[in-house]
């Protein structure tokens, strides 16, 4: 028989297509032994829908606030759990929607919905605003009939995720300030203060100190080439980031601040928060195992996690343990892979996942409103520095002569 079926691969991608096989749950094997997650499957005949989906045109993804998304969530769980119908709540959203991009989303996941597709398919259109986790739990509410349940833990989630991402950039925010006062500050020093002394030191009859003179020479090239100093150092900044959002920057600066002191310490406490209430959340909704691990490391940014997540796929194929894997590289704490031991000895994952994600979230938080007043001393020290530096390296001229003179 042959069944026509909408899944997402390990990318998280929407993927229709048809399997031939003697029953849905066979084709359901089949697919999944495939590396996919099916959130619809039935006779071809019955899934009109499905392939009028394969047809149309994907949206450009549009960059919406994880805050918005979980938002969203929220308030269509509220609205389902109280029989509304799903295409009325989507429009009701819709209307009080304050944002054009937003709005105009909202209105081509209704327009779908209108069209005869599931809510998971409709979502499929921007991976941006509903990622992979995000459609893989709508897909599970909607084939066990507790889409509102799903929809609460996908805001919950959402909302964790932004509040974490918001406190990261709100603790590195005034760092960030001072480090531009500190550019602009020695900038000025340089630029503008440097050459007022430059008459005066050629006026000397003595040589320069070797801080001065070199001072001296970085100032008359910024003021002589400056028309081609500011561009490149613009387009050194742009490359850089350029390159610390590929794929090879990010596995060289992941590593190098795994062995930073307390910085690989803090960062393998979030990205452990981030894996068990990634896996918990979707365990607690009956997705699969293999999925689960597949969703996950797509969620994860950092490579040797996502590489640490393909070796625990290959455990659990085995029938091995995850937490034998987990703890085995140093990459996960070691109190959480004992805590994940006994939730596995006990059957209570799922359970153990999520409170361990939440004791480490706490603790996160902590670290968090520390890390800013732990970074603005280090930062005011090398600002002092630098600072002195020129200053002294100013002054040293004439301290000489006044030396030379009293002599």
């Amino acid at each position: 028989m042959n069944f026509s079926y909408q899944a997402y691969d390990k990318s998280g991608k929407m993927i229709n297509g048809s399997v031939d096989a003697p029953s849905v749950e066979e084709a359901t094997e089949i697919l999944r032994k495939k590396g996919m997650f099916v959130s619809s499957i039935g006779n071809s005949k019955d899934n009109a829908g499905a392939k009028k989906s394969q047809k149309k045109r994907k949206i450009g993804s549009k960059r919406v606030s994880p805050k918005v998304v979980a938002e969203f969530a929220r308030e269509l769980a509220v609205l389902v759990s109280t029989g509304t119908p799903l295409i009325d709540a989507i429009s009701s959203i819709e209307r009080q929607s304050s944002s054009e991009t937003w709005g105009n989303e909202l209105k081509r996941v209704r327009q779908r919905l209108e069209e005869g597709d599931s809510l998971t398919a409709a979502l499929e259109g921007n991976s941006e605003a509903f990622d992979a986790v995000f459609r893989s739990l709508v897909a599970a509410g909607e084939s066990s009939g507790h889409l509102d349940t799903m929809l609460l833990r996908v805001a919950v989630l959402t909302r964790k995720q932004a509040q974490i991402r918001s406190n990261i950039l709100g603790a590195m925010m005034y760092p960030i300030l001072l480090t531009g006062v500190a550019v602009v500050v020695i900038g000025m020093l340089i630029g503008v203060v440097l050459p007022r002394f430059s008459s005066m030191f050629e006026t000397l009859d003595t040589p320069l100190p070797a801080s001065t003179a070199v001072l001296m020479s970085i100032s008359s090239f910024i003021r002589s080439y400056w028309w081609g100093v500011i561009p490149a150092g613009i387009s050194a900044i742009a490359y850089f980031i350029w390159w610390m959002k590929g794929v090879k920057g990010q596995f060289i600066i992941g590593n190098i601040a795994l062995k930073v002191p307390k910085l690989g310490d803090i960062l393998r406490s979030f990205m452990t928060a981030r894996i068990t209430r990634l896996m918990g959340v979707l365990l607690e909704a009956k997705v699969p195992m293999l999925d689960t691990i597949n969703l996950t490391r797509e969620s994860l940014g950092h490579q040797r996690y996502r590489d640490l997540m393909t070796n625990v796929e290959d455990a659990v194929t085995r029938g091995e343990p995850i937490s034998s894997v987990l703890g085995s590289e140093g990459l996960v704490v070691s109190s959480a892979c004992e805590a994940i031991r006994n939730g596995e000895q006990t059957g209570r994952l799922a359970d153990v996942l999520v409170h361990i994600s939440d004791y480490l979230d706490e603790d996160n938080e902590t670290i968090i409103k520390s890390l800013s007043s732990l970074i603005e001393p280090v930062i005011m020290v090398v600002l002092g520095i630098l600072v002195g530096f020129v200053a002294i390296s100013m002054f040293l001229p004439l301290f000489d002569l006044t030396a030379t003179a009293g002599a």
